[in-house]
């Protein structure tokens, strides 16, 4: 006598299916939940008027590269950590040689090299000297005697006379600076962690249905 056991359907193959479409669901999930908190950090950025260039600074790489995996995964970071991460903590700053902050007036300008311009910088592109005036209550200064120009930059004034020239704030300084926390990147993480077992179960049902 000779017997024969078939299984219709076949398990091995329900199985194998089931296990490709955890694969395709967890993968797109994945990369759904880097995208959206990839966008949700750029909104964050450009929304507490840091720049659209800062905010492109935050980038997504999603693994594996190619191909599904049950262990796929998404990195979400910035190429600007320093400038990102102070912004996100709100630092109390301080000067590293221990002495005074400049921060720049709007007659200063901006450095050549774009950004916060120093008072070196500024001597050599303005061509005068910087005085110091301290001051007990409030913060310090570094002036120059020269005038404003049309944009309200602190220029050399070109008078023989000495008409118009007058004593321009360019630099208030301070000890520290305690910088305002303008961004939390931590509840836009959070939010996309909670939502991946969602995505996976919405990515699965779809392989079934598609």
């Amino acid at each position: 006598m000779k017997l024969k056991l078939a299984i219709d359907p076949d398990i091995v193959a329900m199985m194998a299916a089931e296990v490709a479409a955890g694969e395709r669901a967890v993968t797109a999930a994945m990369r759904e939940a880097g995208t959206g908190l990839k966008s949700a950090w750029r909104t964050q950025i450009t929304g507490a008027g840091l720049g659209t260039r800062l905010a492109n600074s935050i980038r997504l790489a999603s693994f594996p590269k190619s191909g599904d995996s049950l262990s796929a995964a998404a990195l979400v970071w910035s190429n600007a950590p320093v400038i990102v991460g102070a912004h996100n903590t709100g630092p109390l700053i301080r000067s590293k040689n221990g002495f005074w902050l400049a921060i720049p007036t709007a007659a200063a300008g901006k450095s050549s090299k774009g950004g916060r311009i120093t008072p070196g910088e500024w001597e050599r592109r303005a061509g005068l000297r910087l005085r110091f005036i301290y001051r007990r209550r409030g913060p310090s200064l570094l002036v120059a005697e020269g005038r404003l120009n049309t944009k309200g930059r602190a220029v050399a004034s070109r008078s023989k006379t000495g008409r118009g020239v007058a004593t321009v704030p360019i630099f208030l300084l301070v000890p520290q600076v305690k910088l305002r926390k303008r961004l939390d990147l931590a509840r836009d993480a959070d939010r996309a962690v909670d939502g991946v077992p969602g995505l996976i179960v919405t990515n699965w049902l779809e392989v079934h249905l598609g």
